[in-house]
């Protein structure tokens, strides 16, 4: 087995899947612009509160003023974080390498409201030591400031780092660092667990 090496994970479809459909439903039946797309209406805001540009409320307000949303904050609050998933056999693996001394990281597009349910809610998370996010970050991969943030938040060697996102814009960004990089495909899971025994690593 290697001595312990770091890993950065990216969230959204690696350590957890997540749907925006049925989020979208629920903003349809609980707005009076029932026919609108809340995607759609509200993505340039969405784009923004990700990247650090606005924050929770002003976010909030925007998104329910648009769509006429019906209900209170806490309401829609519970409709924006509830997309998400836990992906089993990738929480699995991240238990292994924990259990190895591997130490872990999050590398993540997100926001603040996603932030705190995601944390709250799925355990695996306590396997990670930190994390580096876009909205904390102001910036959004596959931008270079966010890995260099990363990078010396966490005290990282790139060329000995281990890296998991799902999509190549990021995974390009990363191996122009040098990382040890995988893109992850949350249904072809036993591709991560090739990679990982390739790399000499103990898989579940």
């Amino acid at each position: 087995m290697p001595n312990p090496r770091p890993f950065l994970f990216d969230i959204g479809n690696v350590i957890c899947a997540f749907d925006f459909a049925p989020m979208i439903a629920r903003l349809k039946e609980r707005s009076t612009d029932a026919g609108a797309d809340p995607i759609s209406r509200f993505i340039e805001t969405k784009e923004s509160y990700e990247s650090g540009e606005s924050d929770d409320d002003t976010f909030i307000e925007h998104v329910t003023r648009s769509i006429g949303f019906l209900g209170d904050r806490d309401e829609f609050v519970s409709i924006w974080t509830e997309i998400f998933s836990e992906n089993a056999p990738m929480t699995a693996a991240i238990e292994a390498l924990a259990a190895a001394g591997h130490p872990l990281y999050l590398l993540s597009n997100t926001n603040g409201l996603h932030v705190d349910y995601l944390l709250k809610t799925f355990p695996v998370f306590k396997h990670f030591s930190g994390g580096v996010y876009s909205h904390e970050a102001k910036a959004i991969k596959p931008l270079d400031q966010i890995f260099e943030i990363a990078f010396k938040r966490f005290s990282l060697d790139p060329k000995q780092t281990y890296y998991v996102d799902d999509l190549p814009r990021n995974i390009e960004a990363g191996e122009r660092f040098g990382l040890i990089s995988h893109q992850y495909h949350i249904s072809k899971h036993q591709d991560f667990l090739s990679w990982l025994a390739e790399h000499k690593f103990a898989t579940p």
